[in-house]
Formats: structure tokens, C-alpha cells, sequence
């Protein structure tokens, strides 16, 4: 009998995750997530690099074990939940994509900078011919005026996704900018809408639960909020939540609550929790990968990091863009030393 879901939920934790712990997931660790994620009733489990398909590299870090090797893992212990991964065009290819279908994979997640979805294209119509579900993630929703969102996910929509996310990366979506892109997106498409959340203002349940008030259908969660930042909507708690809420999600309270302490909390390093600099990247709205870059280039010119990162996001700096991280740096102290003269 096919489970009743009001809300379907995709686990982030062994992709975004992956941030947390250094991208440094085993085989044994990724099988015994997956299997309990799958026993709990977990409709998707997405799994990949941090940064997607091809992430591992000197500058994105490096994974400790062959992300191939993880999904194969994931396929293989799952009797009902389906595998996703999420690929970055310019930084995974078609051959990848190819790749993890090839090995069992079945949704494909096609992640753009808000203003970027046309550079998703072959890449969605790709996953379609492979015949897995795809989505087009639109990165940094809070980056671009809600009509811009519109028009970039229609561009989506016309690719071939069956779904389009508003997807808060740097944690800086306040819950009344949410409401309004989601409901935008529900007005003007005619696939399903989802929201991914972080968790850098203490705002990632209160924002995946607007979403879902304004009919979002596709939630992303991760369990014990692992994820990059201060990580994402717990996907424990959101499913606890949303049952107190009428809302079903098919997803068993009792076994999240222990496979979240019991196999993904041994895991993390460290608990994941809102410090300094998870809450100055959704403050500022900037890329969490600007952090290392502001800090190095604050010690530099003896200035506050903070102050780096908030002035990159009243400038809009996107990733791709950290070479502007010493410039913005360079241009502060310049001030300052002009002040201090006079």
C-alpha cells in the first residue's frame, strides 16, 4: 500500500552534511544512515559531495572515500527510499550525472546561483532522458527580487523539472520573504515547489513551516541539523513538528528520534549550533565557503571578519567571486587608515 504523504521529505545529511565532517563520510557510515533513513519511512536520501557531483577538489575539499562508491552504498540498503544527488553545473558534468543513474540513483538535483537557471538546462533535460525526477535548486534565493525568482524557475519549469526550490544557502531568508517567494512560485508554476532552509538565524523551522503553509510540497531536512553553517531544518524535529501539525509526512517519529542519537550524532565532530560565524554568513547573506577566505584576508589588514562579510553581501559577491574577498578587505583598511589621518 503506497504511504499517504502530505509533505515529502528529502535528507540532506549525507550531502550537505558532508560540509560538517570535512567530506569525510565512509562506506560503513553512508550504509548505516541510509538503512535507518529507509526503515523510517525517509522518501528521498540525497547523497553526494558537499558541493554535488564532482566536489572533491583542493578547492571545494576533498572526499574521503569516492562519492560513487557512497551512492552505490545508499542504493543498496534502500528497499523504498530513492537516492538523489545534486549536481552544480560547471562543477559536475553530464558524465557524472550519467554515472550515478547508471549505479541506481533516481533524482537528480540541478543546483544554480538564483540568477544562473539557464546554465541548468542540458543538464535537466539530461536527467529527464535518464528518467530520474529532477529538480531545479535556485541557490542563494535571497539573492534577486522575488519576480527574478519567478522568472528563473519558469526557465526550470520549461527545462523539464517537475520541481523548482527556493533553497536559503546562506540562512539569511527572513520567514515573511519566504512566504512571498513560495506563494510567487505557487501562482506562476505549474510543478511542485520546495524549500530547503539553513539554519544561521535560528529561522530554518519557522521558514520550512511558512513554506509549507503556502503550499510548498518538497522539504528538505537533515538530521541532528547537519549541514554547512549551522546546518539545516532537523529533519527529526520537522517530522515530529509537522505530525503534531496533522501534516503527514509517512515518516516514523520514534525511529528518526533514534537513528539520529543513536547513528548520526557519533558521527559529527562537533554539535552543529549557531556560533559567530554561522550567524555572521546569514547576517551578512553571504556563501559559507567566504568564511576561511574573510578570516585570512582580516588578519592580513588587521580587520574585524565580520565587517569583510557584511560588505560582501551589500555588495552581492557570489561564489566564484573569492578573489574579490582581499580587494573588499584592501578597500576597507584603505578607509580607515584616511580616517584615522584625519
Amino acid at each position: 500500500m503506497a504511504t499517504k504523504r502530505d509533505v515529502y521529505i528529502t535528507e540532506v545529511a549525507l550531502r550537505d552534511g558532508s560540509h560538517a565532517i570535512a567530506h569525510q563520510y565512509t562506506v560503513e557510515q553512508v550504509r548505516a544512515v541510509a538503512q535507518a533513513l529507509d526503515e523510517a519511512g525517509v522518501p528521498y536520501i540525497e547523497v553526494s559531495h558537499g558541493d554535488g557531483l564532482a566536489g572533491s577538489s583542493l578547492q571545494y575539499g576533498l572526499s574521503r572515500t569516492n562519492e560513487m562508491e557512497l551512492i552505490e552504498a545508499a542504493v543498496s540498503v534502500c528497499r523504498q527510499a530513492k537516492v538523489a544527488v545534486l549536481l552544480l553545473p560547471g562543477i559536475g558534468t553530464i558524465e557524472e550525472l550519467k554515472e550515478a543513474a547508471n549505479i541506481g540513483a533516481k533524482m537528480a538535483r540541478i543546483a544554480t546561483h538564483i540568477t544562473e537557471a539557464d546554465i541548468s538546462a542540458q543538464h535537466i533535460s539530461l536527467a529527464k532522458e535518464l528518467g530520474l525526477e529532477t529538480v531545479g535548486f535556485l541557490m542563494m534565493a535571497h539573492m534577486a527580487p522575488v519576480e527574478k525568482l519567478v522568472e528563473q524557475a519558469k526557465l526550470m519549469e520549461s527545462y523539464g523539472a517537475d520541481t523548482v526550490y527556493v533553497v536559503d544557502s546562506a540562512g539569511a531568508l527572513l520567514p515573511h520573504e519566504v512566504r512571498e517567494r513560495i506563494r510567487a512560485l505557487r501562482e506562476n508554476l505549474q510543478i511542485n515547489v520546495g524549500f530547503h532552509g539553513h539554519n544561521n538565524l535560528s529561522l530554518a523551522m519557522a521558514n520550512t513551516l511558512v513554506a509549507i503553509e503556502e503550499g510548498a510540497t518538497r522539504i528538505d531536512g537533515s538530521v541532528r541539523c547537519l549541514g554547512a553553517g549551522a546546518g539545516n531544518t532537523q529533519t527529526e524535529v520537522l517530522v515530529a513538528v509537522l505530525d503534531r501539525l496533522g501534516i503527514q509526512t509517512g515518516i516514523d517519529v520514534y525511529k528518526m528520534m533514534d537513528l539520529a542519537e543513536e547513528i548520526v550524532a557519533p558521527i559529527l565532530q562537533a554539535p552543529q549550533e549557531i556560533t559567530k560565524d554561522s550567524l555572521v554568513l546569514g547576517y551578512a547573506g553571504v556563501y559559507s565557503s567566504f568564511l576561511l577566505h574573510a578570516k585570512r584576508a582580516a588578519q592580513k589588514f588587521g580587520l574585524d571578519a565580520r565587517d569583510i562579510l557584511v560588505e560582501l553581501g551589500k555588495r552581492k559577491v557570489v561564489g566564484g567571486q573569492e578573489d574579490m574577498i582581499v580587494d573588499v578587505a584592501a578597500e576597507i583598511a584603505k578607509k580607515r587608515e584616511k580616517a584615522a589621518a584625519h
